[in-house]
């Protein structure tokens, strides 16, 4: 895997905010899984401030989307990693609702990552 930089983390992990919230639910759970995210990339720094900094900018951001750019760039190993994540996140509460979904689709769409590697990836979760 490349390395992502740590504003590239940032923004990533307030897009996982984003797909935490989308429910209007958004869990310690929901909060330890963006914070496993963050020290899967920055192994040094601390999870909790990055969260705050994602939480700041999820919460003033209707650019969220923007960040699909930093992910677009990366390999197809962190593209799938950063998915896999989402999908933590969203079915952590056990239930995937309309909303959820169609985040996901308009993420994998701007990434130009395949509905059906998506699908595979959300089934291998659910089944765990």
């Amino acid at each position: 895997m490349s390395k992502l930089d740590k504003n590239s983390i940032i923004g990533l992990a307030a897009l996982l905010v984003h797909a935490a919230n989308i429910d209007e639910i958004y869990s310690n759970h929901e909060k330890e899984l963006i914070k496993d995210f963050i020290k899967s990339y920055l192994k040094n720094d601390d999870s909790e401030e990055i969260l705050k900094k994602a939480e700041d900018i999820e919460s003033n951001s209707n650019q969220l989307l923007n960040y699909t750019n930093i992910i677009k760039q990366n390999s197809t190993d962190i593209k799938k990693d950063i998915i896999e994540h989402l999908w933590k996140v969203i079915i952590s509460d056990n239930t995937v609702d309309q909303y959820e979904s169609n985040l996901m689709r308009r993420i994998c769409g701007l990434i130009y990552f395949p509905d059906k590697e998506c699908a595979e990836i959300k089934l291998k979760l659910l089944n765990k």
